[in-house]
């Protein structure tokens, strides 16, 4: 038999809601993007001058908010999602997790669309997988667009997660 007698193929697809400026979403989704476009300003990022920043809100309203960090040392700096979700983690351990608004910008050009990177959906993922709700990913995009996706493990779509360690789930 040839290989593609056997073989069987997998369509992954992904729906994003795209919507053409910020005050198309709701007003408390609109407002944590603006909390995470506010935040790149507190980025430190002298080396590539990419600055990124987080929103988190919670089941409660609250906002919790983090930018990148980086180190000479490149592996020693951290993303703005993992900073914002591990002050989260530590900080609010019972608290659901709504959404995460993440906006990026070079230097002081104007904001553009910057998806999360594999390690910071990998954490992201595994908050999402420890409460019983989805977590909204909001992205800025270019020209005022938005991009919402309304799952992390969307993301990820063929993902390694807790069920991957617990042989008893």
């Amino acid at each position: 038999m040839s290989q593609t007698d056997q073989r069987k193929k997998l369509d992954i697809t992904l729906s994003i809601d795209v919507y053409d400026r910020p005050s198309e979403l709701a007003p408390e989704y609109a407002s944590l993007l603006k909390a995470a476009e506010k935040i790149t300003h507190q980025a430190y990022a002298p080396y590539s001058n990419f600055l990124v920043g987080a929103a988190i809100l919670l089941d409660d309203g609250t906002v919790v908010t983090g930018s990148n960090q980086e180190n000479a040392a490149y592996p020693s700096g951290i993303c703005a999602e993992r900073t914002a979700i591990y002050y989260t983690g530590a900080q609010y351990p019972n608290r659901t997790i709504k959404a995460i608004a993440v906006a990026a910008q070079r230097g002081d050009e104007v904001f553009l669309p910057a998806a999360p990177c594999g390690a910071c959906r990998q954490a992201m993922l595994e908050y999402e997988e420890k409460q019983p709700h989805n977590i909204q990913l909001i992205l800025q995009g270019q020209e005022e667009k938005v991009y919402v996706v309304s799952s992390i493990a969307d993301l990820l779509p063929l993902k390694f997660g807790k069920k991957n360690l617990n042989s008893g789930e």
